[in-house]
């Protein structure tokens, strides 16, 4: 089943001779399960599409549905009901309250959501426990590094019972040991049945996609399958 439709999708910005062409007319299907990678130059749009897909942005023109739902046809209300619910979504700025701690934090929308306090925060601790940040659940975003930050934001993403999710540059911040942490993480969601989209610069990381895009000044260029069985992620059977 496909949980995120693109169709025709263009975005741009400004007016007249002014006018910058961030997308044109791009078509994407993820089905769930699957995890798809986005590569391109800086500028080329992978930003602009996440943003687009997560509902944080209207496309100039085109449709974008998310697990059969238009979201041109919903609320604002409705669209962040849906980012809580379905969406999960890794900023490269991580997004972090930094009033809260790093347990709050991921266990944040999951209350917003309606769920239990206790509930949430033992999922919350359970997701950075997989991450290794079990000892820096009490700590608030400032007395975290870069990196755990990073991983704190991925844990927030993957809690719950989402559909969809997008992250930006989800490794930037980490060394390889923690980004194959974080990969390891997105690739177990997606056997729940989740849809991932990721943008990255990294071809390593990009190779455990099932398909890679590529964007250049707003197109998409080409696209290809990813070959996994090359992957650290895939575990001969004994």
């Amino acid at each position: 089943m496909s949980l995120l439709e693109l169709h025709q999708i263009s975005k741009s910005y400004g007016q007249g001779e002014t006018v910058v062409l961030a997308l044109e007319e791009i078509d994407l299907s993820v089905d769930g399960g699957h995890l798809v990678a986005v590569m391109g130059p800086s500028g080329s749009g992978k930003s602009t599409l996440l943003t687009i897909a997560g509902s944080l942005e209207e496309p100039t023109s085109g449709e974008v549905s998310v697990d059969g739902s238009f979201l041109r046809t919903m609320s604002r209300n409705d669209k962040a009901r849906l980012r809580r619910r379905t969406i999960g979504y890794v900023f490269q700025d991580f997004n972090l309250l930094p009033g809260l701690t790093a347990a709050e934090n991921v266990a944040l929308p999951l209350e917003l959501d309606g769920v239990p306090t206790r509930k949430a925060q033992q999922a919350g601790l359970a997701a950075l426990e997989r991450l290794g940040l079990a000892e820096r659940a009490g700590h608030y975003p400032d007395q975290l590094s870069g990196g755990e930050r990073q991983r704190v934001a991925i844990a927030r993403s993957v809690v719950g019972e989402r559909q969809l999710l997008l992250a930006d540059e989800p490794s930037g911040a980490l060394d390889s040991k923690n980004g194959e942490t974080v990969m390891t993480m997105i690739r177990d969601a997606c056997k729940r049945g989740v849809a991932a989209v990721v943008v990255t610069h990294d071809a390593h990381l990009a190779s455990w996609a099932d398909r890679i895009i590529f964007l250049r000044d707003g197109h998409m260029v080409d696209h290809v399958a990813s070959d996994l069985s090359d992957s650290p992620l895939v575990t001969p059977s004994a």
